[in-house]
């Protein structure tokens, strides 16, 4: 075998033996391109660079979400019970718009056959609508409620606030739940269901799927507390104060609260819905306490923290809001056919973007996978739900 062409440093014993045949050395390595291993020159080729695949438009998630939602408002204000309740209050619709709507979004999910390039478009949108929905909700929010409900209910909706919120983290411990899951059920339980859960959920960094199981266990609770407590009421012989303490401390939502406690009666309505416009407010103080508490267990040392920026900007704008609606600085828009509260007008927009964002939400629900990881939030909701009642009956029997 010839020597390779690579191999062109020859020592001077070999060069020598190559040149007593009388052949030149270069002419002699030269023919190890007939052996097939001529080393040809290797040209260096720059990979071409990686084009990044076109973005995906997110119009047609928004536009299905926004159908999605006409028909859950639909729904939502169909002239019959149990949609429609009419009693000596007024009328009132028991179930909001964005519960239906992520009913809704997750009916149409599972049950019509999308593309799933409809679906990916959906995804992200209720991040970049919650916070101003969230923002908006302190505009129907009057702080000063805090004062008028006596120090003995303030401090059992205290009590039970936090009651709620340490029941739901430990069980969740307990029950091996995704920790901000049990955190969002815990506020869900504490404050006011769904709008409590989207205004945490941004503060702990919680997942979509987090939200939609926390939204989903209160929200089925709350129904079931609903219907279930004025029965209860009357079964314990509650008086009227005794009962809207009761009601305004334990139902999750607002809607759900006045439905229970109008039903058992006027008096009782009143007194649960000053209670429950309270815990409400306590909204932006446990917003506040949570985003420190997370920022701690998360691994920030004190001194890293910076107070003026754990809390995001949604909840400052929150707060703005539901100042300037207490000191009743937010106007009265005056049209040719009337007048219009800013508040109320703030107000619903704030429910429209709460219900868009729900629909969006409910679009990206599997029904079988949701069902295998539901389970734990149910157990950790319902028994987080039953130690709140009986720690608000207890309070309200031995201190109010």
């Amino acid at each position: 075998m010839l020597p390779k062409a690579a191999d062109r440093q020859d020592p001077p014993e070999r060069a020598s033996s190559a040149s007593n045949f009388g052949i030149p050395l270069e002419a002699l390595l030269s023919l190890d391109s007939m052996e097939g291993v001529y080393a040809r020159p290797v040209a260096e080729i720059k990979p071409r660079p990686q084009l990044r695949p076109p973005k995906a438009s997110p119009l047609p998630g928004y536009a299905l979400a926004l159908a999605v939602t006409a028909l859950a408002y639909l729904i939502h204000y169909l002239p019959f019970p149990p949609f429609r309740v009419t009693g000596s209050s007024g009328v009132r619709y028991p179930m909001s718009a964005a519960i239906f709507a992520m009913l809704a979004g997750i009916a149409v999910r599972n049950l019509v056959r999308l593309p799933a390039y409809v679906i990916q478009s959906a995804r992200g949108m209720p991040g970049r609508v919650i916070p101003a929905s969230i923002v908006l909700t302190g505009a129907g929010l009057n702080l000063a409620a805090i004062a008028s409900i006596g120090v003995r209910a303030l401090l059992i909706t205290l009590a039970c606030l936090t009651v709620a919120m340490a029941s739901s983290i430990w069980l969740g411990a307990v029950t091996r739940l995704v920790r901000k899951t049990a955190i969002l059920i815990g506020a869900g339980t504490a404050i006011c269901g769904t709008s409590a859960i989207v205004a945490v959920a941004p503060l702990i960094q919680a997942e979509d799927q987090d939200m939609m199981l926390a939204i989903g266990t209160v929200n089925i609770l709350g129904l079931l507390f609903m219907f279930a407590m004025p029965l209860l009421g009357s079964l314990l012989h509650l008086s009227d104060q005794a009962f809207g303490v009761w009601a305004g401390t334990s139902i999750h939502a607002v809607p759900q609260v006045l439905a229970a406690a109008f039903s058992y009666s006027q008096p009782a309505g009143a007194l649960a819905t000053l209670v429950k416009l309270v815990r409400v407010a306590l909204l932006a103080p446990l917003i506040f306490g949570l985003g420190i508490w997370h920022s701690r267990q998360a691994g920030a040392g004190k001194a890293e923290i910076h107070y003026h920026r754990l809390v995001p900007a949604f909840v400052w704008g929150f707060l703005v809001l539901a100042a300037l609606n207490t000191a009743d600085l937010l106007p009265v828009l005056q049209f040719r056919f009337g007048a219009y509260s800013t508040s109320s007008l703030l107000t619903n927009t704030s429910e429209l973007l709460l219900a868009i964002s729900m629909a969006a939400m409910g679009l990206e629900v599997n029904i079988v996978q949701f069902s295998k990881v539901g389970g734990r939030a149910m157990l950790v909701g319902t028994l987080s739900g039953v130690i709140l009642l009986v720690t608000s009956l207890l309070l309200i029997r031995f201190y109010l």
